[in-house]
């Protein structure tokens, strides 16, 4: 396909430098520079490659302003690792990369006309959804705040909760066929802020998803008067609206090669703040944390953080059953969380709220006062109903987040993205 803007060429020594030219003059595209990425086999002296080239991608970029990258390299100089590293630098300046069988286009997000902060996930189940309730709940009673979230489940059409719903409106939602545990539920029902619920189907690489109703939710949410707006994504997919800023949440639990490689480098250099949740085990986030950092842009602050449940009832000196979705490494330490903080008496800690048969199977052996509950997955429809079924209380849990360790405080620098005072 023909290309009539800028493009740059990546080029390596593996090939005798003559083919390269020869490829780059065949290009349908005005190939303006190139970078050379390594290998020196087949290079003997000065290579001529009929085009200047770059020291490399900053250079080419300062130099030549591409509009499209053509990659002709391949291994071993580019491995798929290397390439989809080098596919993140060049997504991350708004251009697309391509090469022989692929290409890679940068998620390009509706514009939006209010102060506004998108809070993006490296995958599922890493605690981006409790980041957004928590910068919620720190920023409402400073700011009128309106929070869009889509969601696998959310609503065809966008819905705005202006009313913090209840268990009970939860409940009745689920038995009329309804998924009760959306993302703006949960943040609505945990935060109390107004909330507008969309929807989204598929995720690429990148970010982009093939539909999605979230521009028709920007658009009420500019309705409903806020002085700031909050667009929570989904898994890793990017909401499809351009914010100010960014908040990057990576699993402190995700492998490094995952959590900071492939295109979540790309997610990463997106951001204003990186947030590695799920920090328990030092073993495990501190690798996640040196890989986000070696690929954050300079100044980009990376923190491990933890979530610690918040019941939003009292539940002190009462026998307490919690649901989440935390794995059993961590069930000890947020059963101590809810003892010391919150005088609850722990009987059962299940992190099986994604698992609906291992729920069924767990739950008729269960005895407990009250049913204290992450708003996921099955939280309403399998676990409310058994726990109302059988005379208990259900409460919902909210998630605060909390530094691992040192440097400046975590309300302050989210409150710094927030810009107030400013």
């Amino acid at each position: 396909m023909s290309f009539a803007g800028r493009a740059l060429a990546i080029v390596d020594g593996e090939h005798y430098p003559p083919v390269v030219k020869d490829a780059i003059a065949e290009l349908p595209h005005d190939v303006v520079g190139a970078v050379l990425v390594g290998g020196t086999e087949k290079l003997r002296g000065d290579a001529d490659y009929g085009v200047p080239l770059a020291a490399d991608l900053d250079d080419a970029f300062e130099r030549f302003r591409p509009e499209l990258v053509v990659d002709l390299s391949d291994e071993p100089v580019l491995g798929p690792v290397e390439r989809l590293r080098l596919a993140s630098s060049v997504l991350a300046r708004g251009v697309p990369y391509v090469g022989a069988d692929f290409r890679f286009d940068p998620p390009v997000g509706a514009p939006f006309p209010l102060p506004s902060i998108a809070v993006l996930g490296t995958g599922k189940r890493v605690g981006k959804t409790a980041v957004t309730g928590y910068l919620a709940r720190l920023l409402s009673p400073r700011i009128r705040l309106v929070v869009v979230a889509m969601g696998r489940g959310g609503p065809s059409e966008p819905e705005p909760i202006t009313v913090q719903p209840t268990v009970e409106a939860l409940v009745e939602l689920s038995r009329s066929g309804r998924h009760a545990a959306s993302d703006h539920l949960e943040t609505a029902a945990l935060t109390g802020v107004t909330t507008v619920g969309c929807r989204r189907c598929g995720g690429g690489l990148a970010g982009s998803v093939f539909a999605s109703n979230v521009e028709e939710g920007a658009r009420l949410a500019i309705e409903l008067d806020p002085e700031l707006v909050v667009f929570d994504g989904s898994g890793a997919a990017l909401p499809p609206v351009a914010t100010d800023r960014r908040i990057v949440v990576v699993g402190g639990t995700q492998r490094p090669e995952v959590a900071a490689g492939y295109l979540n480098a790309y997610r990463i250099l997106l951001a204003d703040l990186v947030l590695v949740t799920l920090a328990e085990e030092r073993s495990a986030w501190e690798p996640v944390v040196e890989a986000a950092r070696a690929v954050a842009r300079p100044g980009v602050e990376v923190v491990p953080t933890v979530l610690r449940p918040r019941p939003l009832k009292d539940v002190s000196g009462r026998s307490v059953a919690y649901f989440c979705t935390a794995p059993p490494t961590a069930h000890a330490v947020l059963a101590e969380h809810l003892r010391r903080e919150h005088g609850a008496r722990i009987v059962h800690v299940s992190g099986n709220l994604a698992d609906r048969s291992a729920l069924a199977r767990e739950l008729p052996g269960i005895e407990a006062e009250v049913y204290l509950v992450e708003l996921k997955a099955a939280a309403i429809d399998v676990v409310a109903e058994h726990a109302l079924h059988r005379g208990g209380e259900v409460v919902l849990a909210a998630n605060d987040v909390f530094l691992v360790s040192g440097g400046r405080g975590l309300d302050e620098l989210l409150v710094e993205m927030a810009r107030i005072g400013q």
